[in-house]
């Protein structure tokens, strides 16, 4: 797929969306690290990485070819008024021309709108291909591949492995009163340890990366992810789908008798609480 191929329609003018905001002026100089806000969601990234495909929307508003003025929020930060969360996609197929969704990933429609409206033609014709799976150009993030064999790339053997370990704290059922009624099982949070682009790959949007201090980089390991539901058996899905075994678990039970319940909750319920990990492994 080359870059002569993209997009031909005009893109509408990105309008601010914020209380103050700035136009820069239409000129070249830009530093080598940009600060973005694109949607209220905050990117850095390098001058190189937004203009490595200069035939695209970003390319030309960096490089001061655009017709319409790069904007800057309150805060001094170049505004972009599009999905923000989308955007990580984006600027990763713009940073090294690779890029694997995550599985279960249900947004393609939406990341090929964004992919439209930033003029990246072959990252959109991707998107639009039934046999996509990862995508791949090393080098060269406009290069001529073809999806398929883009995905003839990405064997089992080709995906990195690493262990990704799940945990949660819930609390044992009893009934009431010593009545034996049904109640179901309370899990108040499942938390996510692991390499960063591991948990990002196996989780995509049901990640929750709210609480981790580095956010950015993927060749790291955290502890701090979490996932938006509390469905234990979908997470298990998930991990299994990107071929994943578990291997290892363990679990701890204990009691709270000796402290004060707050008013209003289910005493027997929170007297009882108990913590479970379990280890998967992808070779």
């Amino acid at each position: 797929m080359s870059s002569s191929s993209t997009l031909e329609s005009s893109v509408a003018p990105m309008t601010s969306g914020v209380g103050s905001v700035a136009a820069t002026s239409s000129n070249n100089h830009f530093p080598s690290i940009v600060e973005l806000n694109v949607g209220g969601v905050f990117y850095t990234t390098t001058l190189s990485t937004l203009t490595r495909n200069g035939e695209s929307l970003l390319g030309q508003m960096f490089t001061g070819r655009s017709r319409e003025p790069v904007l800057r929020d309150s805060k001094g930060k170049y505004f972009i008024d599009r999905d923000g969360v989308l955007f990580r996609y984006t600027l990763d197929y713009l940073r090294d021309g690779t890029l694997t969704l995550p599985h279960n990933f249900h947004e393609r429609d939406r990341l090929k709108e964004e992919a439209d409206f930033f003029q990246l033609g072959s990252f959109s014709r991707w998107l639009t291909s039934p046999a996509s799976g990862a995508f791949t150009h090393q080098n060269n993030p406009e290069s001529a591949a073809s999806p398929a064999s883009d995905l003839a790339l990405m064997g089992p053997q080709q995906r990195s492995s690493g262990y990704v370990t799940v945990g949660y704290r819930g609390t044992f059922a009893f009934g009431r009163d010593g009545l034996a009624d049904v109640k179901f099982r309370k899990l108040l949070r499942i938390l996510v340890c692991g390499r960063v682009a591991l948990c990002r790959e196996i989780f995509g949007e049901t990640l929750n990366e709210s609480r981790d201090p580095d956010r950015g980089a993927t060749d790291r390991y955290s502890c701090r992810f979490f996932l938006k539901h509390s469905f234990l058996e979908q997470a298990f899905d998930m991990l299994q789908e990107a071929g994943f075994n578990c291997v290892a678990s363990c679990a701890s039970g204990t009691s709270s008798a000796g402290t004060d319940i707050k008013p209003g909750m289910d005493s027997e319920e929170n007297r009882w609480n108990h913590y479970n990990e379990f280890v998967f492994v992808r070779n």
